[in-house]
């Protein structure tokens, strides 16, 4: 399986081939049946530029809905809420984030991972993704540039 690659400008997102993704730009591994392994997409991590904070605002073992709000992530751009990527049940989170939250800007395809997530949703593939990114590119360039003339 050949990664794929989504430029951002000059800037290279890589879309790792061995896995779903989810239009709120997470990665999702499959770990075992209907559970995965959770991440940002190097395109969020991108947008988000250095992590150093996390916090979560429900418990493990926690039913959630598509959208509700399940913590926050603090950067040097912004300070976002994070939501459900999906219905389903969060299992647990990655323990190791809330000592040292840059692991998120190092490894978030690995160490980075968020938390563990049930669910039957159906997913993106990697080129779903990428189709999927390529859509919203303009928009979101738009955005940037705004940011950037603030």
């Amino acid at each position: 399986m050949t990664d794929l690659v989504f430029m951002m400008g000059n800037f290279e997102a890589r879309i790792p081939a061995d896995r779903s993704y989810c239009d709120f730009h997470m990665w999702l591994k499959k770990k075992e049946e209907s559970v995965y392994t959770v991440g940002f997409t190097s395109f969020s991590v991108r947008l988000l530029k250095d992590v150093y904070f996390l916090d979560w605002l429900i418990d493990a073992e926690t039913t959630v809905t598509k959208k509700k709000e399940i913590g926050e992530v603090e950067s040097s751009k912004a300070l976002s809420t994070l939501y459900a990527p999906f219905n389903g049940k969060i299992i647990e989170f990655n323990e190791l984030l809330m000592d040292d939250p840059s692991l998120i800007n190092s490894g978030n395809y690995d160490k980075g991972w968020l938390f563990t997530l049930e669910t039957d949703e159906t997913l993106m593939s990697p080129e779903e993704y990428v189709l999927f990114l390529e859509s919203k590119w303009d928009e979101t360039e738009r955005h940037l540039k705004g940011q950037i003339n603030e």
